[in-house]
This record gives structure tokens, sequence and C-alpha cells, in this order.
């Protein structure tokens, strides 16, 4: 017995943790397969319908803009800008952000309303592989605008472990 009346044959949390960490690195345990994760084109529509449901998208108004190449996926900046008045009458109520190859193609959702000023909203988002980030913005009139851009990603982002 030690002074504080506990066992010192008593395994400590950080026993544990060592032992653990020992086995994962190769003591004993096989190495964790990780593969990339990704969502399919039908999942980023099926993404963009669960806002837009029946309505028309129309091409246009809005500025995506994100490096054509980018050397990490982790962060890659992006902004998106929206050619509204952003009057009571006429303003851009959200904007959406999908990746067709991100394991979750909904990425961001920004709701914005008349007193925002101007239509722009920027980020730092992940990115998978190489693929097409599309944004869609919702208009006060019910009417639904997007703009697409194209990047290619030279490290990917959104590893997994599914083994």
């Amino acid at each position: 017995m030690t002074c504080d009346g506990k066992s010192e044959s008593a395994a400590t949390r950080r026993d544990v943790l060592k032992i653990a960490g020992a086995l994962a690195l190769g003591g004993g345990a096989s190495p964790a397969l990780v593969t990339p994760a990704e969502a399919t084109p039908a999942e980023m529509q099926a993404a963009v319908a669960s806002i837009v449901g029946e309505a028309r998208i129309n091409d246009g108004k809005v500025k995506v803009d994100i490096p054509p190449l980018v050397e990490n996926g982790n962060t890659v900046p992006c902004a998106v800008a929206v050619n509204s008045p952003m009057t009571a009458a006429d303003h851009v109520k959200a904007i959406h952000v999908f990746t067709e190859k991100n394991p979750q193609p909904y990425v961001i959702s920004v709701a914005l309303g008349p007193r925002a000023g101007l239509a722009s909203i920027s980020t730092r988002i992940r990115l998978r592989d190489s693929q097409t980030v599309l944004a869609v913005a919702e208009m006060s009139d019910g009417t639904f605008w997007s703009g697409r851009a194209a990047v290619i990603v030279t490290v990917s982002a959104c590893l997994e472990d599914v083994l």
C-alpha cells in the first residue's frame, strides 16, 4: 500500500495509455489502414436538393474565389460573393457551399439579410481531392443562383479510418 491508500500493483490510467500507445505503434497490433473517404457527385446533388428542393438553380450572380491549385487540402481559402443590392426587397437570404468529393458534401451555410451590406463570405475549407466547389445563393424572392470553381489539390485532406 502507498501512503494514499492505493495498491502498488494497480495500473494507473497513464500506464494503460502507455501500453495502448506501444501496441498501436507496432508492438503486436496490425497497422491501421487509412483510406480516403469521399462522397460522389450524386451525393452532392442530394445535398443540394435538400436545400433547394425542386427549385431551379440558375447559373450566374455567384462568384466562387478559390485558388485553382492548392498544395494542402487541409486549409483552402474560399470566398463567395453574390451580385445583389442587399435591399429589403432584393437581398441574399443564405449562401450554401458544397463539394463533390469530400466525405460530407455540405460544407457550410451562412444566413444573411439586407443589413449585412455585402453578400459575401470568406472562410477556409478542407478538400479531400481535386474537385469542383459549388456555391448556391438563396435569394429573398425564392430563386437560387450558383457559381462554381475547380480546384486541384496536391495533398489530400479528409482521410478517415475505415478498418
